[in-house]
């Protein structure tokens, strides 16, 4: 076994521990069942997000729009980060 240290919204916590006691009981071990239980179904969830293409190819066509060079780019995502 191994572990995995978490931080999570206290309201999200609160729910998850009431979730995992209502469907493995009040025992040891309850969160851990839940918690592996949680992360399968949410990789095979996304499972079927691979990407297939050049990753380089699909950054180009997202960006094809915009009328600017990468200094521009930088210099606005400067002045963003700022503010």
């Amino acid at each position: 076994m191994s572990g995995l240290r978490v931080q999570i919204r206290k309201e999200l916590e609160e729910r998850f521990r009431e979730a995992a006691m209502k469907r493995f009981g009040y025992m040891k071990g309850a969160l851990s069942k839940a918690a592996e239980e949680a992360i399968e179904n949410w990789l095979n969830s996304i499972e079927d997000l691979k990407f297939e293409e050049d990753p380089v190819k699909a950054i180009k066509g997202l960006l094809s729009e915009v009328k600017m060079n990468s200094v521009e780019l930088q210099h606005l995502a400067k002045k963003i980060w700022t503010k």
